[in-house]
């Protein structure tokens, strides 16, 4: 049994998928902030398994506890957070609180359970502005906002809890930037309110649900001015985590794991790409850059290679061709779709 946090959400509702159809039992915790209810569904519709579900925060730590104790778990996927760095910027105590302490409360109540395994959703912003590319885990670590800093507080307190307690098994997944869908159409991305990521935003524009596209800043040193990210099919990402469990079945440790693709693509790339994969036009408007952004990120995802056999496997077409097939499916995401 696999307890879930935040297993009804983007990243990890396609990371359940992942782990039913792998043979695994998952117990998801989550309080839909920033998910639907209605994903649970469709994961059961994807792989014929209802996964067990409990409704709670992760900064309620006796409710947490008991959801533990109850599930039977040997492992914790912990994916609940939240994670626009924009919104990082205008609400840093909101960061601190839910990201920090709920993780916090989430050791807390494993270490009360004895489970001692978990894999963790961390995020490229760790790096901070890039000094060299591609990143490699060794790169110094910093951060430029709130949401990365929270990142960055729950990994030392990671490493710091293996420094005291070696038995425990952590892998820290340092993700670059996660686009696309399920094949199937039937989970994808779905934010709540205004989308803070790229992708999700242009497929709000491509099916009409929104007018244009802001592109923050076009005058970056890149070459056509506009950011550079390294961007990973959810599916890729979410296998990344079943090959996480799998190593932490036969080592005590705590490792820091890229993953990406070493490709970086800009945001007109991106945009290029889509109207590709949609037939449709992706009107947009350059905007003033956003504080906290950086120019360029990408990762060397080789180590992922050497540690977890794991490579993504899916080109930007895929991203952007099944990122397509969930919103023009579900132009209005889970709810009356």
């Amino acid at each position: 049994m696999i307890f879930i946090t935040g297993g009804a959400g983007y990243i990890g509702s396609h990371a359940c998928v992942e782990l039913i159809n792998a043979g695994h039992e998952v117990t998801v915790f989550d309080n839909f902030s920033n998910s639907q209810p209605e994903a649970l569904v469709r994961i059961e519709r994807i792989t014929g398994k209802k996964p067990n579900f409990v409704n709670g925060d992760i900064r309620d730590g006796s409710v947490l506890a008991e959801a533990l104790k109850n599930s039977g778990a040997s492992a914790v996927i912990h994916f609940a957070g939240l994670k626009a760095v924009g919104e990082s910027v205008e609400k840093p105590l909101s960061y601190y609180d839910n990201n920090v302490l709920g993780t916090l409360r989430l050791l807390e109540a494993m270490t009360k359970c004895g489970v001692k395994t978990l894999v963790f959703s961390s995020s490229a912003t760790v790096y901070g502005d890039p000094q060299a590319l591609p990143l490699t885990e060794d790169h110094q670590l910093s951060a430029t906002n709130p949401y990365g800093q929270t990142k960055l507080v729950i990994e030392n307190m990671l490493r710091d809890l293996y420094r005291s307690d070696p038995t425990w098994r952590i892998s820290i997944l340092r993700y670059f930037n996660p686009v696309g869908a399920h094949a199937s159409g039937l989970i994808g991305e779905d934010p709540q309110g205004t989308p803070n990521n790229l992708l999700p935003f242009v497929a709000q524009v491509a099916v009409g649900r929104r007018e244009f596209l802001n592109v923050w800043g076009n005058d970056y040193d890149t070459p056509d001015g506009t950011g550079v990210r390294d961007y990973i099919h959810v599916v890729d990402l979410a296998i990344g985590h079943l090959k996480a469990l799998e190593r932490l079945r036969d080592h005590q440790e705590c490792l820091a794991i890229n993953l990406g693709t070493g490709i970086g693509y800009s945001v007109i790339d991106m945009i290029k790409a889509f109207e590709k994969a949609s037939s449709k036009v992706i009107p947009f408007k350059v905007a003033e850059r956003r504080p906290g952004d950086i120019a360029s990120c990408y990762a060397d995802p080789s180590f992922a290679m050497s540690t977890l056999g794991w490579r993504a496997e899916r080109s930007l077409e895929d991203m952007c061709k099944d990122g397509w097939r969930w919103q023009s499916s579900n132009p209005t995401g889970y709810s009356h779709s």
